[in-house]
């Protein structure tokens, strides 16, 4: 290989050019992940259909059109789709050059929540309404500049050959890189984003060989800032209620408990098999609300059972386990990184989603990946898989 975006093909000379450059593109679809690949498309599907469920008959919110929210997961699928070919095009390696311009945009994305351009929905003060029914939630591609600038910093001297691991100095940059926007995105208030990002942080520092002090450290700084949160009166009424509700699940079923009862009412009555696609009493009847985002696992926990579910989290562990896999065999430690970044935020976050609807976890409004209806979690996550692959196809041959 030539370059960082090179799939050149030795062995063949001049006058076969053309065969080269057809075997070359060959070269990059073999050495795809097509596991991670499949299943991330296996799940967008799935959710397509779930989404469909969940909102063909809310004529309240899809306008009349029974297939309002299942025409726009697909196109933001599709949008997805592209992101992801041109994060592949591009290559990790590229956009490592180009983090200070992505941190930068991301930054200022976030704080114009801030302003008077950003919009309150479902409770929640982390969107910019762009019209025609479209919104953007800057927050979902923090969790992506966060793990490429914090990336960047910590294998710099490594990459280079000039030390083993990431010294003091260079963690304390990266953490405070990444701190910026997480008080930001803190004064929305968007607690769930925290969450993910503060794990997001912990999977990059173990990744990067640091020293365990600084993640103990982390951890411990964690639970004083949870407690300065809440003596500082820092959280929405409603996201009081709703660690409520999680701490008593029996607080007030008819108001802030509802959401949680009514979820796993939905779960459990799919048993095995579930009641059948488009059959599910709770979700035809809509008493669990926001189906289509953030409780999209409760139409599988209904509508296909546990063996429906089962799949979709299985189809998630191939993607976690690929991506693991992609972090251990890459040969620099800027794509270790990344890789471990990345498989952090979908642990974390899958973990956090599927929780709640079971009431093991707080609901903090965290979509399922791949799964749930919205578009800016839908890019962020396939630019994700873009950096997956481009990590994997960029590795050189003999890797």
């Amino acid at each position: 290989m030539t370059g960082a975006n090179s799939f050149s093909v030795s062995g063949y000379g001049p006058e076969r050019a053309g065969w080269t450059r057809v075997f070359a593109r060959d070269s990059v679809a073999r050495r795809l992940d097509w596991p991670i690949l499949l299943s991330a498309l296996a799940l967008s599907g799935i959710g397509s259909l779930l989404v469909f469920s969940a909102t063909r008959n809310r004529t309240e919110i899809n306008q009349g059109d029974p297939y309002y929210f299942l025409l726009r997961h697909l196109m933001n699928t599709g949008i997805g789709l592209a992101l992801m070919i041109g994060t592949l095009w591009l290559g990790h390696r590229a956009l490592r050059n180009a983090v200070p311009i992505l941190y930068g945009l991301s930054v200022f994305g976030i704080l114009a929540v801030l302003t008077p351009l950003g919009s309150t929905v479902n409770g929640a003060h982390s969107w910019i309404v762009l019209g025609g029914g479209f919104s953007l939630q800057p927050s979902e591609f923090v969790k992506i500049t966060i793990i490429l600038g914090m990336a960047m910093l910590l294998a710099a001297r490594v990459d280079a050959g000039d030390k083993k691991y990431p010294d003091h100095r260079t963690v304390l940059q990266s953490l405070g890189l990444a701190a910026v926007p997480i008080l930001i995105v803190l004064l929305m208030p968007d607690l769930g984003s925290v969450m993910v990002m503060v794990i997001i942080i912990l999977g990059v520092l173990l990744a990067s060989g640091a020293s365990n002090r600084w993640v103990f450290g982390l951890i411990a700084a964690g639970a004083i800032g949870a407690i300065a949160v809440w003596q500082l009166h820092i959280l929405d009424a409603y996201q009081i209620n709703r660690f409520a509700a999680f701490a008593n699940p029996d607080l007030d079923p008819a108001g802030v408990g509802y959401n949680t009862n009514q979820a796993r009412i939905a779960i459990g009555s799919g048993g095995l098999t579930g009641a059948g696609l488009f059959h599910g009493s709770q979700t035809t009847g809509q008493f669990v609300p926001e189906q289509q985002t953030d409780f999209v696992f409760t139409v599988a926990g209904e509508e296909l059972g546990f063996l429906g579910a089962g799949l979709i989290i299985l189809l998630l562990g191939v993607i976690l386990w690929r991506a693991c896999r992609i972090a251990r065999d890459s040969t620099e430690l800027y794509g270790t990184i990344v890789a471990a970044g990345i498989v952090a935020w979908f642990a974390f976050q899958a973990f956090e989603n599927v929780g709640m609807t079971l009431g093991i976890m707080p609901v903090t409004g965290l979509p399922l990946p791949f799964v749930s209806y919205g578009g800016s979690s839908m890019f962020a996550v396939w630019v994700a898989v873009g950096l997956l692959q481009s990590i994997k196809v960029q590795r050189p041959m003999s890797a």
